[in-house]
């Protein structure tokens, strides 16, 4: 129902290395949704707080109808450009679905592993490429057309959270037409957890450190 993802990340505007910044806290906070028909909308509740050296360097949030950034609801075209250049992954938890299409396309490698590469169509015609690894079924790619250009994530470094029993990725990169744009290592995942409401909404102060 619900994953709180903690770790750190090195986010590098226009893939520029001169403009890299390091956020040695980077926590997502992440309520799934119970069903889901655009796939490249908002779906269920999201929030990302990026810190560093203390202070925040970037505040996103869906609270499952309106979006916002740090300093509170974004206009209506940004949203929609934004949800889209961030909303995807959730396409293949509902691919079997009615009204969802899922194709096998050409088997590939994602960094030297064998994966099937499905397409999964939601029923307004969107799509989103997933990378399924051969061997552990764990997810190793997604990609899908956004306002950004084409946006690819990989995924790897894979981990056991035993309560209630979930794989995690331990690292997730963003790439936005070929370029890395952010590089995150997730050390701690929290399964299922009560996520209020209000957490949802800004602006408000980052969650303090556990």
């Amino acid at each position: 129902r619900t994953n709180v993802m903690e770790g750190h990340a090195t986010l590098c505007r226009d893939a520029d290395p001169a403009k890299c910044v390091h956020a040695e806290r980077y926590v997502m906070y992440r309520g799934y949704p119970r069903e889901v028909k655009a796939a490249h909308a908002g779906t269920g509740r999201f929030r990302l707080d990026a810190i560093a050296n203390g202070r925040v360097l970037f505040q996103a949030a869906f609270d499952g109808t309106r979006s916002y950034d740090q300093n509170g609801p974004l206009p209506p075209e940004r949203a929609a450009s934004e949800e889209a250049s961030a909303f995807g992954f959730s396409a293949i938890r509902f691919a079997r679905e009615p009204g969802f299409r899922v194709e096998r396309l050409t088997d590939d490698d994602v960094e030297g592993r064998p994966c099937f590469l499905l397409r999964v169509t939601d029923p307004g015609g969107s799509y989103t490429l997933f990378a399924i690894d051969r061997e552990d079924g764990t997810i190793r790619m997604a990609a899908w057309p956004t306002p950004r250009g084409w946006h690819q994530r990989l995924y790897s470094d894979y981990y056991w959270v035993p309560e209630p029993g979930f794989r995690q990725p331990g690292r997730v990169r963003l790439y936005y037409q070929g370029l890395k744009t952010v590089d995150i290592r997730w050390t701690r995942a929290s399964i299922d957890g009560e996520l209020p409401d209000a957490l949802f909404v800004l602006p408000q102060a980052p969650l303090p450190a556990r």
